[in-house]
């Protein structure tokens, strides 16, 4: 590694996540794509460096422990810093169902993933962040989590991107000053193995205002969300 910019994305190997990925490269920096699945994970990440992007793979279950443990020693060892961390990794798995339908099950699997699991590694590298008195944290969320758009279906989803809106809230605030900025980012509605191919919008314009709340300047906005890079409504 060097002295470029290091992002770090979740989910990575697909997607948004992907197109995140790539667009970060396309800035020069270095980019960590990280996936639970190794094969598709490295698949994704070869792909972009036979198009000259720096770009390097690290297996991560967001929900694991011991995944996250393997992590901070790999920051420690092999990186030195994060400047960029990317919560992208996302499930929806209650479509068509109720909330009073759903399994708790389902419930549980949905908050670990698109909530405690953004919560865990945000308290993992902002340490580093703190060290290196520069952070930009990007919580990949959806209208669909906005209070003034809640509705009936896909509750466990809904609940899950409103506490990582929450949550995006009350760690900007803690951080203020620190030169750490956390913030929330709307794809809207993207063409994705999530969204289906009924969904207007492309994973490039899907990415673009994640891109664009990691390369904030200092003193750039901090708790706000963000959609099409202007700020919107929670």
């Amino acid at each position: 590694m060097n002295n470029k910019k290091t992002a770090l994305v979740t989910g990575g190997n697909r997607g948004i996540g992907l197109e995140i990925c790539r667009q970060l490269a396309e800035k020069d920096m270095d980019v960590i794509l990280c996936a639970r699945d190794a094969k598709t994970g490295k698949s994704a990440v070869e792909q972009l460096k036979k198009n000259g992007y720096t770009v390097h793979f690290f297996k991560l279950e967001v929900t694991s422990d011991k995944d996250r443990k393997l992590l901070k020693k790999f920051i420690e060892k092999d990186l030195g810093k994060i400047d960029i961390l990317v919560n992208n990794a996302g499930i929806s798995i209650d479509r068509g169902k109720f909330g009073y339908e759903i399994e708790m099950e389902t419930f549980v699997k949905t908050m670990e993933t698109n909530v405690y699991g953004p919560l865990a590694l945000s308290q993992l590298v902002i340490p580093f962040m703190k060290k290196n008195k520069f952070g930009r944290i990007v919580n990949i969320s959806s209208g669909m989590g906005a209070i003034d758009s809640l509705y009936k279906g896909y509750l466990s989803y809904r609940v899950s991107k409103t506490c990582l809106n929450a949550m995006t809230i009350i760690l900007a605030d803690e951080l203020r000053g620190t030169n750490i900025l956390v913030n929330a980012a709307d794809p809207g509605w993207v063409k994705t193995e999530m969204g289906g191919p009924s969904a207007p919008r492309s994973v490039e314009k899907g990415a673009e205002t994640a891109v664009f709340l990691a390369q904030l300047p200092d003193k750039g906005p901090s708790g706000k969300f963000f959609r099409d890079k202007l700020v919107v409504p929670w």
